[in-house]
């Protein structure tokens, strides 16, 4: 299932307070859409899941899809390293009216690669939606394997992954031994030209939040076989890609909307707010 080329990994707005600032995810949710995004991924690592509780992920939720009204595919993040938790956010979120469900590679407890498997298998079971699978061993600490996906690809409504382990090998044999119905997106903006090369569909990007419609170019130019133009527009915008992870994200992506007069608020705890000395650097990169 192809979800579009470029998706943004949106952040989630905060109020002065800290809390779930729904206006200003209105707000977010048109600019994006105005500016490149072709699908929303709400509620991962780049909108504080981890930091968000039930209730407010399910408020999210509802409001997006309400918000979006069919214009672009909701993928919600129910992912986490309790499979039984994991299964009732997903029935929740399917409530809710989401396109599908994304579902991170479980954290801290380490689990094997049949563990996985059935992990994903199980939560897969019980919804009738679209699954993403997400592989992110810089964060989760386990890396998911090639043939883990591909096994898992098996199973009807499991169509998609983002890919963030950064191993181009990794993502061609997966590329390589799964159907033409499955989908593998970067999860890392500065390999989603060569993960394009090697027959990936697109990105889940922290980027598009403020270069959305170059990333959009990008991608466009290489798939009309521009590559010399493709290849131009990564090695501009690489430093704005990597500049956005001067700091754990989504402090910088934060910062860089208010800048753009996106009022997004500030992140939770742990996580804090840059310096003035990344401020500065990031207003470089972002107003030149």
């Amino acid at each position: 299932m192809k979800f579009g080329r470029v998706l943004t990994a949106m952040v989630t707005p905060f109020d002065n307070n800290g809390k779930l600032d729904l206006k200003q995810t209105s707000v977010l949710i048109e600019y994006l859409l105005g500016n490149g995004t072709e699908g929303l991924v709400v509620a991962g690592t780049t909108g504080e899941s981890p930091t968000m509780t039930t209730d407010e992920k399910n408020q999210l939720f509802k409001h997006v899809v309400k918000v979006v009204n069919k214009r672009v595919p909701v993928i919600a993040g129910t992912g986490n390293n309790h499979t039984s938790a994991s299964i009732k956010l997903t029935k929740e979120a399917e409530a809710c009216g989401v396109d599908a469900i994304m579902l991170v590679t479980p954290y801290y407890n380490k689990p094997s690669q049949h563990g996985m498997f059935e992990h994903f298998a199980a939560i897969a079971k019980e919804t009738d939606l679209p699954v993403m699978l997400y592989n992110i061993p810089g964060r989760s600490v386990v890396n998911m394997t090639a043939e883990t996906i591909i096994n898992l690809s098996a199973i009807d409504n499991i169509v998609s992954v983002k890919e963030a382990s950064g191993d181009l090998d990794q993502v061609s044999e997966i590329i390589e031994h799964t159907g033409d119905d499955f989908s593998v997106y970067s999860g890392d903006d500065s390999s989603t030209l060569p993960m394009l090369a090697v027959g990936a569909d697109g990105v889940i990007s922290v980027a598009s939040h403020v270069i959305g419609n170059e990333m959009n170019t990008m991608v466009n130019h290489f798939l009309d076989g521009r590559i010399n133009e493709a290849a131009s527009m990564h090695r501009m915008l690489l430093p704005i890609m990597n500049g956005l992870f001067m700091a754990p994200n989504p402090s910088p992506v934060k910062a860089a909307l208010q800048m753009k007069g996106i009022e997004t608020g500030s992140v939770r705890l742990p996580l804090i707010r840059l310096t003035d000395e990344e401020m500065a650097k990031l207003k470089i990169l972002i107003e030149g």
